[in-house]
């Protein structure tokens, strides 16, 4: 499935491809990496939902085409 991800501090977005099987860590890794940011320090955000870690995308209800935030953890993260 194709995904597209925003960096909601700058407002670019990278597109990914996934498996139903990958989790939401993996997808935060990718991201992270992409923009060189601190992957323990973000989450990935649905619409108003939260995402992390062990979750896989279809555990965490993400479809194809999806649109997805990557934000920084409110909670403070590593």
């Amino acid at each position: 499935m194709k995904l597209k991800i925003r960096n909601a501090e700058t407002g670019g977005t990278v597109d990914m491809e996934l498996e139903a099987d990958n989790t939401v860590q993996e997808i935060i890794e990718g991201a992270a990496s992409f923009w060189n940011k601190e992957e323990g320090a973000y989450v990935i955000r649905k619409g108003k939902k939260l995402l992390r870690g062990q979750q896989t995308v279809t555990e965490a209800g993400i479809s194809d085409n999806d649109e997805l935030e990557l934000i920084p953890d409110p909670e403070g993260g590593a």
